[in-house]
């Protein structure tokens, strides 16, 4: 922080307000590159996002209920992208909140619904993965584009509550609040909230994730030893395996999404627990920033272990999507 000496003037947020807070400063170096980074970032998470929204958009063959809960997480992702990582740039690089009260309490708001979301998300994906593999038969039943987009909806509605209500029940910086200086958007959890939210944001999902992911692990594996017998055996299994072996692959590919995203999600938790006693903020500053910077790796997930997201960029890149009737073709088998 710049305090004031004989060769520097203290720089304030808002100097013509007593309870200011005091503007670190930083050279025309520092705001150039800071101001880069998450230009970049930003526009990188928009883009790899778009390309996930636009491909399970347009292709028909990518209709299913577990792409839409891609789509939809892709969604979120997207819109951190645009909104959140952008404001939380600027709230950093300047270290003042020049957008007064009102849209701090918004931008909290959206902020929490979006990380809110696609933590929700992937629960969400837990259970398609877990119905898919531990009751293949039952899947198409229980598992339908209705019922799916009928959770997403719930999913969206319930984070949107949750988040307004603890804007609204905790207190957001004003100027009535005299502990923090003028010029901060932060919010001040009450103890029962911080306990509420602990439960809710972090302990109940990893819980769920967990225990799904154990039981889909633990049935791969016999699924596996299954077929292999078989095929010593002499036993045509080719149909089943492969149909096996997909759903495999799908949830573990997505298994590794959920994973990269609670590795930055758990250190952020359990260091925000001891926050007030011997966590520093700018550890707490960087753990949320990986947050931030986790929407933009799920898309090279996708990349990296779905061939039909490599194909599909290949045609939005070539601008082959804009030809009639592209949106049948077959993304799963095509290598044109």
């Amino acid at each position: 922080m710049a305090y004031e000496t004989e060769d520097q003037e203290t720089q304030y947020c808002f100097p013509a307000i007593n309870s200011s807070c005091i503007k670190e400063k930083r050279s025309i170096n520092e705001y150039n590159i800071m101001y880069m980074f998450f230009s970049l970032l930003s526009a990188w998470t928009v883009f790899l996002n778009l390309l996930v929204i636009i491909s399970i958009s347009h292709f028909k063959k990518l209709h299913t209920p577990t792409n839409l809960i891609i789509l939809s997480l892709a969604v979120a992702d997207l819109f951190i992208g645009i909104i959140v990582i952008p404001i939380e740039g600027i709230k950093l690089t300047e270290t003042c909140w020049f957008f007064g009260d009102t849209y701090c309490g918004l931008f909290i708001t959206i902020s929490g619904l979006l990380l809110s979301a696609s933590l929700v998300h992937l629960i969400l994906i837990a259970v398609d993965r877990y119905v898919a593999v531990c009751y293949p038969l039952l899947y198409p039943q229980k598992i339908t584009m209705t019922k799916t987009s009928m959770s997403i909806c719930i999913c969206w509605f319930s984070c949107l509550v949750y988040n307004f209500a603890i804007v609204f029940n905790n207190r957001y910086f004003d100027t009535s609040h005299r502990t923090v200086c003028y010029g901060k958007c932060i919010i001040m959890f009450s103890p029962a909230w911080s306990l509420t939210d602990l439960s809710l944001s972090f302990i109940f999902p990893c819980i769920v994730i967990f225990t799904l992911y154990l039981r889909i692990f633990y049935v791969v594996h016999k699924q596996v030893k299954a077929i292999n017998s078989l095929v010593k055996g002499g036993k045509n299994v080719l149909e089943s395996s492969a149909r096996r072996k997909s759903e495999s692959k799908a949830a573990l590919t997505l298994g590794s999404v959920v994973t990269v995203y609670l590795l930055c999600w758990i250190p952020y938790y359990i260091l925000s627990v001891t926050e007030q006693t011997v966590i520093s903020s700018t550890t707490i500053t960087i753990l949320t920033w990986a947050l931030y910077i986790n929407s933009g790796l799920n898309p090279l997930i996708y990349a990296l272990f779905y061939s039909w997201f490599k194909l599909s960029i290949k045609h939005i890149l070539t601008l082959k999507i804009l030809q009639s009737a592209s949106s049948l073709l077959d993304i799963f088998t095509d290598h044109s």
